[in-house]
């Protein structure tokens, strides 16, 4: 695996959306590690942030680095298992927004393709119907310009680099994607056009539905 010229964001440092006594909300930006990488100069990342002032934090799922948007962390043990076990079995609803390269045809659709990791080229995924897992991802359709749509996406599965692998497959790469975009597209935007838009679950002490938002910055 490459190295990378690692440049987090630190305006603002910490973007919290939502606190109480056991779960908290962030808003991550684009550029910033879900978790800690392995190097040293990986270290920071929005679970090392969290961590500083909230000792107790557990991570929960994960966003990629270059995408921004709600992320829910646990503040204990128990927080951690109720919200882990609902993505687990698909209970929480996810939205992001794309902007792709091209004028996407249909209006909405769906895309099942099964995805594994591309071994030698690592974190990239690639297709593979014989190992792969299967992915489901609805999309639907916002907008269009000349060069590009813009997109809600809805993933059914949750598997690393899901979005991106199908939007490439669908021959709309994410513009700004420097995994799975061609040199245009990617050339087309400073960051990866992908934003995790919305977040529903249920509160792991009340057992209430509560959804979070946080508007697209591109």
């Amino acid at each position: 695996m490459s190295l990378f010229h690692y440049q987090p964001p630190l305006q603002p440092y910490l973007d919290i959306i939502y606190q109480d006594n056991d779960i908290l909300v962030m808003n991550k930006p684009s550029g910033l590690l879900s978790v800690p990488g392995k190097a040293e100069q990986h270290r920071d990342s929005l679970e090392y942030r969290v961590k500083l002032v909230y000792p107790t934090a557990r991570i929960v799922h994960r966003l990629d680095m270059a995408t921004s948007g709600v992320m829910v962390l646990a503040l204990h043990a128990d927080a951690q298992r109720q919200l882990n076990r609902q993505f687990q079995l698909r209970q929480t609803e996810k939205e992001y927004i794309a902007r792709v390269a091209g004028r996407v045809a249909a209006d909405s659709g769906t895309i099942c393709l099964p995805l594994i990791c591309d071994w030698p080229n690592r974190p990239k995924q690639m297709v593979c119907y014989q190992r792969g897992k299967a992915s489901v991802t609805h999309y639907q359709v916002l907008s269009r310009d000349e060069q590009s749509s813009r997109l809600a996406l809805t993933p059914v599965t949750g598997r690393s680099h899901q979005l991106r692998v199908h939007m490439q497959m669908l021959g709309h790469a994410i513009l700004g994607d420097k995994f799975y975009a061609d040199p245009t597209s990617l050339a087309a935007a400073d960051r990866l056009q992908l934003h995790a838009a919305t977040l529903s679950l249920q509160h792991p002490a009340s057992g209430e539905t509560r959804f979070f938002s946080v508007k697209c910055p591109f």
